[in-house]
């Protein structure tokens, strides 16, 4: 009798761990299981993706995708595709996004680290505000541009002739955001209006309320008082859109 209770409670314990056991093999079956999407593929899809995503930047460019949990349970996609959020990088330590939208629907989230070692331009000695830039005070430095905040300049033409926004200590990598344009147009000078449209043109005289570079917005007082804005352009003239 001790017996047949011992293989009755052996055989109600085998019938309830049955489903536990089926679901631990789902979860586990192997990542080119068929049905299964084979989640290691994925991290050659996001590498191929941040190569493509960054392949006009300067340098040397490496790419690390980190691991995916090869646990992870995805129905089989024919063409994951993967993208981006809003405002995130391609480069520098970032998170890629890769979905399936046929025939099924899945999001999947993967870290990776994108480096760029290129040569980008510092200041070889304290550089004034205010003051225009000669090639002589600037210097290439060899470093990973992508751990570096956006706008890093990485040819020196860039530089030459701007003027710092603030002063510069020796050493500081300059940014495009840090730098303004050598004026076209400056405060006081009379400068030429033009402007441009589907059969007409027209032009006028003015004197320019403030100082601007190539392509940036200046203030123009006309010989009539009125005051109208425009885009600074090379030769003292000022286009004004309508």
């Amino acid at each position: 009798m001790k017996h047949i209770l011992m293989s009755g409670a052996l055989a109600l314990l085998s019938q309830l761990m049955t489903p536990v056991q089926a679901q631990a093999q789902v979860q586990q079956a192997p990542a080119g299981a068929p049905g299964r999407q084979n989640v290691a593929a994925l991290r050659g899809v996001v590498e191929q993706f941040l190569q493509t995503q960054t392949a006009g930047l300067p340098g040397e460019v490496t790419v690390k995708v980190g691991a995916i949990d090869p646990r992870t349970a995805l129905a089989a996609c024919p063409s994951p595709e993967a993208f981006l959020q809003p405002g995130a990088r391609a480069w520098g330590k970032t998170t890629v996004g890769v979905r399936c939208t046929a025939p099924s629907n899945w999001t999947l989230f993967v870290q990776a680290q994108v480096n760029v070692k290129a040569d980008y331009v510092a200041a070889a000695l304290p550089l004034a505000q205010g003051q225009a830039i000669e090639q002589g005070q600037l210097v290439l430095v060899k470093g990973d541009i992508a751990a570096m905040p956006n706008g890093i300049i990485t040819d020196m033409a860039q530089a030459i002739g701007r003027t710092p926004t603030v002063s510069l200590a020796a050493g500081t990598p300059l940014r495009l955001d840090g730098l303004r344009s050598k004026p076209v147009v400056q405060q006081g000078q009379a400068v030429r209006l033009t402007s441009t449209g589907n059969g007409f043109s027209v032009s006028g005289e003015g004197k320019a309320i403030g100082s601007a570079g190539e392509g940036q917005v200046v203030q123009v007082r006309t010989a009539s008082g009125s005051v109208i804005s425009g885009m600074a352009k090379a030769g003292g003239m000022v286009e004004v859109a309508f």
